[in-house]
C-alpha cells in the first residue's frame, strides 16, 4: 500500500458496516470503440447488471486531458453511449449517462486533489507512458486523472470497479484516498474501499497485427482493431489478414508459448464463443490458421454485426440518445448529492 499508516487506518475501520454492493465503470469517448472495449468491458458490464446495481458512465471529462475537437467530443459521447445500449447494457437497469452532467465528479475531484500526495501521484505509470519524454508539456488534468477517477467512483461509493489491468494501480490509488479521507477527517468507512474486478478470457486483447500490443482505438493501422461499428464484410477481411505464424493451431496451451499472435486469436474466439481457451484448442487442435481464422471471422460476424447495426439505429435519433444520458445524469445525481452534502459538512465546508 502507499501509505505508511495503511494498517493503522485498517485497525480503525476493521468493525465499521459494510458498503451496500455497487459498480461503477466507464469508457472515454474517443475515437471508436473496439472488440477489445467490448471484450475486455462491455460484455462483463452486461453480465454485471445480473448481480448487483451498477452505474456506467462515458467519462468525457477524462477525455479532454488531451485536447479533443468540441465537435467530435459530442459525437463520439453519442457513439459511445449507443455501444453501451448496443452491447446489452440497459439503461432501465443500470445508470447511464455522461460524467460531465453530474458536478459531484468535478468537486470531489478537487477535494481529493487536496488528499492525495504528489509522491503518491508521480508512481503511477500510466501518466509516465502518456506524457512521454514531453512531461512538462502534459496537461495538469493527466497527472491528476487517477484523482478524478477515484472521485467518479466513490461519489456513488461503489464497491465494485470493473477494471482493465492498465488501470489497477489507478484503483489502488482510489483505495489509498478513500482511507486517507476517512482517517483525515475521523470518518470510519464513510468511503468504501473498491474492489477491482477482472474476469473472462478475452480481458486483454491484443492487437491483431501484433500480438505483443494491446488493441489499441490509437492504432495507426485500421486492421490492427475491429471496430464496433464495422460491418460484416470488414471484419471478416481484418481477421483473416490477421497477423499468426506457419504453424497450425497446438494441442495444448504449452504449444502457445511465444506465439502471441495464436494465443490472441484463440483467446478472442474464446471470448466471443463463452468457452475457455483449453475448449477452443481442443476443437481446433492441429487446424492451419486459414480454416481457424475462417471459423473466428464467421464467429465474430455473428456477435458483433448485431452491435453494429443497433449502434446505427440508435445514432439516427441523437435527441434520444441525449434523453437517455439526461435520465441517467439525474439518477445519478440522486445517488452522489447526500454523498457530497455529508463530504462538505466533513471537510468543512459552510452552506
Amino acid at each position: 500500500m502507499m501509505l505508511a499508516c495503511a494498517s493503522a487506518i485498517s485497525a480503525a475501520m476493521s468493525d465499521a458496516p459494510k458498503h451496500t454492493p455497487l459498480v461503477f465503470s466507464g469508457m472515454q469517448p474517443t475515437n471508436t470503440l473496439h472488440l477489445g472495449n467490448y471484450l475486455g468491458a462491455l460484455k462483463n458490464w452486461v453480465k454485471l447488471q445480473d448481480t448487483m446495481p451498477c452505474i456506467y458512465c462515458v467519462v468525457d471529462m477524462h477525455a479532454i486531458t488531451a485536447w479533443q475537437d468540441p465537435k467530435e467530443l459530442v459525437r463520439s459521447t453519442r457513439e459511445v453511449t449507443a455501444a453501451y445500449i448496443a452491447a446489452g447494457v440497459d439503461p432501465a437497469r443500470s445508470i447511464l449517462f455522461n460524467q460531465s452532467q453530474v458536478s459531484a465528479h468535478a468537486e470531489l475531484a478537487w477535494v481529493f486533489n487536496c488528499v492525495a500526495r504528489i509522491g503518491w501521484l508521480n508512481r503511477m505509470t500510466q501518466f509516465k507512458d502518456k506524457a512521454g519524454k514531453n512531461r512538462e508539456n502534459a496537461s495538469v488534468g493527466l497527472f491528476v486523472y487517477p484523482n478524478l477517477m477515484a472521485a467518479d467512483i466513490l461519489a456513488y461509493r461503489a464497491t465494485h470497479v470493473p477494471v482493465g489491468e492498465d488501470q489497477k494501480q489507478h484503483l489502488e490509488l482510489s483505495r489509498d484516498i478513500a482511507q486517507k479521507f476517512n482517517l483525515d477527517f475521523g470518518a470510519p468507512d464513510f468511503f468504501p474501499l473498491p474492489e477491482p474486478v477482472i474476469v473472462g478470457p478475452g480481458t486483454r486483447v491484443m492487437s491483431l497485427r501484433d500480438g505483443t500490443k494491446k488493441m489499441s482505438k490509437s492504432d495507426e493501422s485500421d486492421n490492427s482493431r475491429i471496430n464496433l461499428t464495422d460491418d460484416a464484410d470488414t471484419i471478416a477481411q481484418k481477421i483473416r489478414k490477421a497477423r499468426t505464424d506457419p504453424e497450425p493451431l497446438p494441442d495444448s496451451k504449452d504449444g502457445l508459448k511465444g506465439r502471441a499472435e495464436a494465443e490472441n486469436l484463440i483467446n478472442i474466439y474464446a471470448a466471443l464463443a463463452d468457452h475457455s481457451p483449453e475448449t477452443v484448442i481442443g476443437q481446433f487442435a492441429g487446424a492451419q490458421f486459414s480454416v481457424f481464422k475462417n471459423a473466428l471471422a464467421d464467429l465474430a460476424v455473428e456477435k458483433l454485426t448485431p452491435i453494429a447495426g443497433e449502434m446505427r439505429a440508435l445514432l439516427a435519433d441523437p435527441a434520444e440518445i441525449d434523453r437517455v444520458l439526461k435520465s441517467g445524469s439525474e439518477r445519478a445525481l440522486a445517488i452522489a448529492a447526500p454523498v457530497m452534502a455529508e463530504v462538505r459538512r466533513l471537510v468543512g465546508f459552510v452552506g
